[in-house]
């Protein structure tokens, strides 16, 4: 009985998503839990999310990034100006200090998926090249989840559009 039911268990076990414990080290950086939505048929945006934290003694610089679901990919921040919550693009790279994480998540730096080829869905993982200034490429997977994991976090991926857009 005993055997049985730990055979049960690691089948459970098995089938919990990894997902959420994805991380990539490149130098000094470690790039944890690259994340992003679905998006509905039509959508031609979606959204990369992920923690950048800069073990090293010197400023890494995130300058771009790219994929191939997407015919561009832009770093963004979502800020509030007068009461109104915007995006603008963050001019010449996102910085992150030496010794210090920086978050790329809902309502702050973000990566935008721009003129994606098709709809992006939950449960597949999307291939993306983070280049941060004087490294090789990173290449990461950006693990689509479900709306339902995160209360407010799901909304931010879906309502670019109705952001203004800074550029």
């Amino acid at each position: 009985m005993k055997t049985r039911l730990m055979a049960l268990c690691l089948l459970f076990a098995a089938m919990v998503p990894v997902a959420h414990a994805h991380h990539y080290r490149h130098g000094d950086l470690t790039i944890d839990h690259p994340w992003s939505r679905p998006t509905p048929p039509g959508t031609p945006m979606g959204v990369g999310y992920m923690r950048i934290t800069n073990d090293g003694t010197g400023d890494a610089v995130l300058v771009s990034a790219h994929t191939p679901r997407a015919g561009h990919v832009s770093i963004h921040e979502t800020v509030m100006h007068d009461g109104v919550m915007r995006m603008q693009s963050v001019d010449g790279g996102l910085v992150i200090p030496a010794g210090q994480t920086v978050e790329l998540k809902p309502h702050g730096y973000h990566l935008m998926l721009e003129q994606l080829q098709e709809p992006l869905r939950e449960g597949e993982r999307i291939p993306l090249t983070l280049q941060f200034r004087g490294m090789a490429p990173l290449e990461v997977e950006l693990a689509v989840q479900p709306l339902d994991d995160g209360g407010d976090e799901a909304h931010e991926g879906m309502n670019h559009d109705m952001h203004s857009m800074d550029h």
